[in-house]
């Protein structure tokens, strides 16, 4: 895993505490946490749907390709996930391996390729797990900031209970006989104080979430270690071969130009 953000190691005067809420890379994960609940929903219904069908339905010919299909779509939906933890989390996850069928050529010998592939199973439990943590994630990063932010900027638009509802403030307790609202001079300073708390707060939850999302974007939607070895085995291996075709090129260069030449020369001495 690798983090793809710019460099932001320059001197700043403010610490990092009061400037982590206007940093890019707060709004970058904060968005990020928003856009994957309606996304994690939508890979939730599609890969269950296409899953159980696929199943209920492997007893008849039509069985086996929507498994297929319906792995081949949660790979599908991991290119997307890949793609938007570069753009929002700086997270640079490489590609899995194609899908090559195990043994001959043709439609069915790919089907068999995909129902095998151990990372075409990962990317459908991701679409399956990520649905209920992004549910947690979107609650958590939303809450924070609005109720942060609001609390802040309390001062603001108090004015809004009197004219529109008919109260003097906010209302922080209330029952039959008794009622409390935030609406003196230092109910609501003391209001903005917790609601800067929770703003300068807010950065850091937002990042120990993203930070679960990195873990299952690297650990379900990324080439197993087997599959990265296999590649790099293949890359040295071409590797050595160019360099061995190489040497081979030099030594009958140098043959042709070098020993050959030099018999020539004695035999014609001769």
């Amino acid at each position: 895993m690798a983090l793809a953000y710019g460099p932001e190691t320059r001197h700043h005067r403010l610490p990092v505490a009061l400037r982590a809420p206007f940093e890019a890379r707060t709004w970058r994960e904060f968005g990020y946490l928003l856009i994957g609940l309606p996304l994690s929903v939508l890979y939730f219904a599609l890969s269950i749907a296409m899953v159980s069908l696929g199943a209920g339905l492997v007893v008849t010919f039509l069985g086996i390709p929507l498994l297929a299909a319906a792995l081949v779509m949660c790979r599908g939906f991991g290119m997307v996930e890949r793609a938007r933890a570069r753009g929002l989390l700086g997270v640079e996850v490489a590609d899995p391996s194609p899908v090559r069928g195990r043994s001959g050529t043709g439609l069915m010998a790919w089907v068999g390729g995909v129902l095998k592939s151990g990372e075409s199973w990962r990317h459908f439990l991701y679409a399956v797990l990520h649905m209920p943590w992004a549910i947690f994630a979107f609650t958590v990063a939303v809450a924070f900031w609005t109720y942060g932010w609001g609390l802040l900027t309390y001062p603001l638009w108090r004015w809004v209970f009197p004219v529109y509802a008919g109260v003097d403030g906010l209302q922080l307790y209330g029952d039959g006989t008794h009622s409390f609202y935030l609406d003196s001079p230092v109910e609501m300073a003391v209001t903005s104080l917790f609601g800067l708390l929770v703003v300068l707060v807010t950065p850091w939850v937002i990042r120990a979430l993203a930070a679960v999302d990195r873990l299952l974007v690297t650990g379900l939607l990324s080439p197993s270690r087997l599959a990265t070895r296999v590649s790099e085995l293949e890359s040295d291996r071409g590797v050595v071969v160019d360099t061995a075709a190489a040497d081979l090129r030099r030594i009958e260069r140098d043959l042709h130009d070098g020993a050959q030449a030099r018999l020539v020369a004695l035999a014609m001495g001769l």
